[in-house]
């Protein structure tokens, strides 16, 4: 039952209303948390809404802001600062999704993707919400991740009351989220069972898993059986659990069992229903997480209304609890919930932060300037050159690496090329390509391409990253441009061992300045090292699967086999 109660935050009195009940269409009921000021007016409200607890994101108000790498970083308290909500005279209304939380109802499936839309709760709810004595009927919404794909589900019911949003490091392609080029990403197993560093869901006995719904126990047996097939998959403890005992880890069991692009990922796909949302939309994201800045600039496009898309600087892991970005957020609230006229909508629509010069550029499009796509040619001694290579195969034979499996080994191979050192600042910005000329030894591998700014004294900072599995390296011709590769991941096709293939890696938006004296350095591996120069920054277990087998590469590189990188420059190098 509902009860109201004072707190203090600081000098400031905030009045709780705890507990409250909101009634789904259904008839399921939603619990939440409504923060304000003590004065009882209506205000503007901002909705957030996840599986993650109402409780946890109160932490808010006694935690403070934790950044990589402290152990008390908990990456599920993502709904803001309440005492800040409060301070600038909105509600602050926090809920739990259906079958989470003291939130009633079944979650099927990840996004509730086999149960009622996770849109259609979020429009009852805005519009219960927007109905109370205490909203003046003007919603927005607030959080990152999780909450920020909510925003768009929401958006796209187009509820009446909800008059903009504000999504800062939102999650969008659904299999992007999970799988990078077709390998698998541990960091929503985090999210989803609590681990390395997250409190995961707030979910009892209420979430359920979609395949062990859908399929019969025979069926669910064959396709067990198939994905232990993977030697990927059977090296790695926790998959090989989660096969055997799907109840214990249902969620998570759905994504580890659909490897592939299709239907499940599409269906409810914030990307897809983007070009129904006609509202306000401002869109942040910093640096340093490639595949969520994809999504971001895809959604973008895509928008029907007022946008705005604000890429910020590296590193990509905000505090939690998440406070960042509330000051461009609340001039945005002001302008379409308050009606102040502080002209927000009439400033450029992209702003991009270029690291390197530490530079802001502003434009109405992205990219935000002209791009012009040239070539760094992979070549002998480590070398990348805008020449390419003029002998044949017999007289540069390829570079090559050895990987084990990291059950026999601690070591991650890593083989790099890198420019002579610029002479002059090169703008970079926008996606590029990785085409390399790989021949393997098995059926499958991991090719997973990180790019570095490399200072003088060898201080680096990473700049973009690509992904891709052997076994996905199928174009989607139509969709893919000069610079710019599409993988569908509809379909695996194992790689014949000993033949050379081409493979293009999409390497995922950018913004970066060369400074004269830096080298671009290019290193190419089949798993992370654990903890590095970026690795260090994010969380336990935000790495990829590796490889469960040994693989030995050969990247070939010479006048038959052009091995390059394809990058968006908008300077050209002094030889250009």
């Amino acid at each position: 039952m509902a009860e109201t109660q004072t707190i203090q935050a600081g000098a400031q009195t905030i009045l709780v209303r705890k507990d409250l009940r909101v009634p789904m269409r259904d008839g399921v009921e939603l619990a939440a948390d409504a923060y304000q000021g003590v004065d009882d007016k209506p205000r503007p409200a901002l909705v957030a809404l996840s599986p993650y607890g109402k409780e946890l994101q109160a932490l808010a108000l006694t935690t403070p802001p934790q950044r990589r790498p402290s152990p008390m970083w908990d990456g599920c308290i993502e709904a803001g600062d309440i005492a800040r909500v409060v301070e600038e005279d909105y509600v602050h209304v926090i809920g739990d999704l259906r079958g989470s939380g003291a939130s009633e109802g079944e979650h099927v499936g990840n996004y509730n993707a086999g149960g009622v839309s996770l849109g259609q709760d979020a429009y009852d709810f805005i519009e219960w919400v927007a109905a109370q004595p205490w909203c003046d009927g003007n919603v927005g919404m607030i959080g990152i991740s999780y909450f920020g794909s909510m925003q768009l589900l929401a958006a796209a019911e187009r509820p009446p009351s909800l008059k903009a949003i504000f999504v800062s490091g939102g999650h969008y392609d659904f299999y992007e989220t999970t799988y990078h080029g077709g390998v698998m990403w541990f960091m929503p197993r985090a999210a989803r069972e609590g681990r390395g560093g997250d409190s995961g869901w707030a979910f009892t006995d209420r979430v359920k898993s979609r395949m062990l719904e859908t399929h019969s126990p025979e069926e669910l047996r064959e396709k067990v059986a198939a994905r232990l097939a993977d030697p990927d998959i059977a090296a790695w403890p926790n998959l090989v659990h989660v096969l055997h005992y799907p109840t214990n880890h249902e969620a998570w069991f759905d994504i580890v069992m659909n490897e592939l692009d299709g239907e499940w990922y599409e269906e409810r796909n914030p990307v897809n229903l983007a070009s129904q949302i006609d509202i306000p939309v401002w869109l942040q994201l910093d640096q340093g997480r490639g595949w969520t800045l994809d999504g971001t600039i895809e959604v973008f496009d895509r928008l029907q209304g007022p946008k705005k898309l604000d890429i910020g600087p590296y590193p990509p892991m905000q505090s939690r609890p998440f406070i960042e970005e509330h000051d461009k957020m609340f001039r945005w609230y002001d302008r379409w919930l308050k009606g102040i006229d502080n002209g927000v909508e009439d400033e450029p629509a992209v702003t991009v932060f270029v690291e390197g010069t530490r530079e802001t550029v502003t434009a109405d499009q992205w990219p935000p300037k002209a791009v012009e796509h040239r070539d760094l040619f992979l070549r002998p001694r480590r070398a990348l050159s805008p020449e390419p290579e003029r002998m044949g195969g017999e007289h540069v034979p390829p570079d090559g690496f050895y990987q084990a499996p990291l059950s026999v080994t601690d070591t991650v191979e890593i083989i790099d090329w890198r420019t002579a050192p610029f002479t002059e600042p090169v703008e970079m910005i926008g996606t590029g390509a990785a085409h390399l000329f790989v021949e393997i030894d098995q059926p499958d591998t991991n090719l997973i391409m990180r790019i570095w700014d490399e200072a003088p004294g060898g201080k680096r900072q990473l700049i973009t990253t690509g992904y891709l599995k052997a076994s996905h390296r199928e174009l989607d011709e139509e969709r893919s441009a000069h610079g710019s590769p599409v993988h569908p991941h509809t379909r695996a096709v194992p790689v014949e061992p000993g033949v050379v293939e081409e493979y293009v890696l999409r390497l995922y938006p950018f913004a970066a300045t060369f400074l004269p004296g830096h080298r671009l350095v290019a290193e190419l591996s089949n798993a992370e090292p654990l903890a590095d120069d970026h690795n260090a920054l994010l969380p336990p277990d935000a790495f990829h699967l590796p490889v469960g087998r040994a693989v030995t590469h050969k990247i070939h590189r010479d006048a038959t086999h052009p091995s390059r990188l394809v990058l968006p420059y908008t300077t050209l190098p002094a030889d250009g």
